[in-house]
């Protein structure tokens, strides 16, 4: 994690980035550590609904550039993120049908460059992901993006399900990769969708699944069973693209 111009270090530096309005995607402090400063820093990350983790020492000495964080270490996000209503305007003021792409859990900041950058060349409107157990923007992110992410809204959010049932009241269907799906090139992929694309490990998670209206089967001959993230991503997306032309 230790990417330059992504973690601040020290109360007096973490307290100003959050009063500056930065951007902040998790905050580390020192476990134990409940003193006046760092309950001031901890109310404010949870005015931001930030990701707070208490962690031992040696967990915060690993992250440290500087060697003087004084048991509290944030790291921010390189963009802004856009709010989810950000991308819907992104497709009315193009004239188009919503098209976004919702990841569920992509942790590999190279993955989710590659598919941000994926999403803009395919014409997708934004991208969604959540605040847990997933990749942020930083600076990797950035870099393997290609420079997508200065014209591809990016929301972060608390839940992605519940995020999924508001974009369907906007008139989205939702299509996940699963391997057990149907056929790709068997369903109609026209019109509003959200691409959803799964962990890297484990998939698609349950309750997300659940949400989707359509799972979709990438067709593979090879002897592995597989594809990254970030292919896959490619392979269904440009599916997507193809009937929206027809």
């Amino acid at each position: 994690m230790n990417e330059e111009n992504l973690l601040i270090e020290g109360r007096n530096a973490v307290l100003e980035a959050f009063r500056s309005g930065r951007t902040i995607d998790k905050l580390y402090i020192l476990d134990g550590c409940r003193d006046g400063p760092v309950q001031t820093i901890v109310r404010e990350a949870r005015k931001r609904d930030t990701i707070i983790n208490f962690v031992a020492k040696d967990r915060l000495d690993q992250l440290s550039q500087t060697r003087n964080h004084q048991g509290v270490i944030a790291q921010g996000a390189v963009y802004a993120y856009a709010q989810v209503e950000d991308i819907l305007e992104n497709a009315r003021a193009k004239g188009e049908p919503p098209f976004v792409f919702v990841l569920d859990g992509i942790e590999d900041p190279h993955n989710l460059g590659a598919i941000i950058r994926t999403a803009n060349l395919a014409g997708a409107h934004g991208v969604i992901i959540p605040k847990r157990r997933a990749a942020g923007l930083t600076s990797t992110v950035a870099k393997t993006s290609a420079g997508a992410l200065n014209y591809t809204p990016v929301a972060k959010v608390t839940n992605l399900s519940a995020v999924m049932e508001q974009l369907k009241k906007e008139g989205l269907w939702f299509v996940c990769a699963d391997m057990e799906g149907e056929r790709m090139y068997n369903l109609d992929l026209k019109g509003p969708i959200g691409l959803v694309i799964g962990n890297e490990g484990s998939g698609v998670s349950k309750l997300v699944k659940e949400n989707c209206d359509m799972t979709a089967a990438i067709p593979m001959k090879g002897d592995i069973d597989s594809l990254n993230a970030s292919v896959a991503a490619g392979v269904l997306a440009y599916e997507i693209v193809r009937q929206r032309l027809l």
